[in-house]
């Protein structure tokens, strides 16, 4: 066979075969989610296009028929909905990542390691994600639940529809200080000042990926979903300030 007809064929092949997947992911994991994405791609046909979004918002989107392969959430009660009624593969769900959220200002000094500022109400304006949308902004919700100051501090609070939206108010100056993730702060390489919160403040942050019916048969979604599975993809959510389960341990993944 002609050499220069074998150079095609092989072409061809790699055409067929690379493809693209769609993953929609929670707003507070855009800058991890980019970096596996980029990790991926240096020894994959594959590409992948990452849409952000509240969680909330994203689950509704594909609720009604959004064209995305993967979704990447910050909370499990949205995968295990879409398991459930059949938008996702059944099975398919895993923890990929254990959030932790801090009370953060970008002024050093400001806010106290044990938060309580929150008490004293010294600012005018705290930001939070929406806790109706964002699984960030229902953690920060109960955290000034457990402290008492929720009802207080109504008028002062600056709602964003995502955690991302949240750290915006706080970086621009719109709100002296904000619940955020801390995988944020280490993100933006912004130091200021942090309560680290204790776990026993807010329930567990178990974010899940599912993988959408869309992307069942397709090979680039089922091999970037396996990815996220991997050391090298653990290895870059641990770096970014999340917490992983243990290689292999998803026995809480039905919470």
């Amino acid at each position: 066979m002609n050499y220069l007809v074998v150079v095609a064929l092989v072409c061809i092949s790699q055409v067929a075969w690379a493809g693209s997947v769609t993953v929609a992911v929670a707003a507070n994991f855009v800058t991890p989610a980019r970096q596996i994405a980029e990790a991926f791609q240096q020894n994959s046909e594959h590409t992948v296009v990452i849409s952000s979004g509240s969680t909330g918002k994203l689950f509704a989107q594909i609720e009604h028929g959004a064209p995305f392969d993967l979704f990447l959430a910050a909370d499990s009660q949205r995968p295990r909905l879409l398991e459930q009624n059949g938008k996702a593969v059944s099975g398919s769900r895993f923890t990929y990542a254990l959030g932790k959220i801090v009370l953060w200002s970008p002024r050093p000094g400001y806010v106290d390691e044990h938060g309580d500022i929150l008490k004293k109400g010294s600012f005018k304006r705290l930001a939070l994600a929406s806790p109706r949308l964002a699984p960030y902004g229902l953690a920060a919700q109960q955290v000034m639940k457990k402290l008492g100051v929720w009802v207080g501090l109504q008028g002062r609070l600056v709602q964003g529809e995502n955690i991302a939206q949240a750290f915006q108010f706080v970086i621009s100056g719109n709100a002296s200080l904000g619940f955020v993730a801390l995988a944020q702060i280490r993100a933006a390489g912004s130091p200021g000042s942090v309560w680290q919160i204790p776990g026993e403040l807010y329930q567990p942050i178990r974010q899940q990926a599912v993988l959408l019916q869309r992307g069942k048969n397709s090979a680039a979604a089922n091999t970037f979903f396996h990815y996220l599975q991997s050391g090298e993809a653990r290895e870059i959510i641990r770096n970014m300030g999340y917490e992983v389960v243990a290689s292999g341990d998803q026995s809480h993944v039905a919470e």
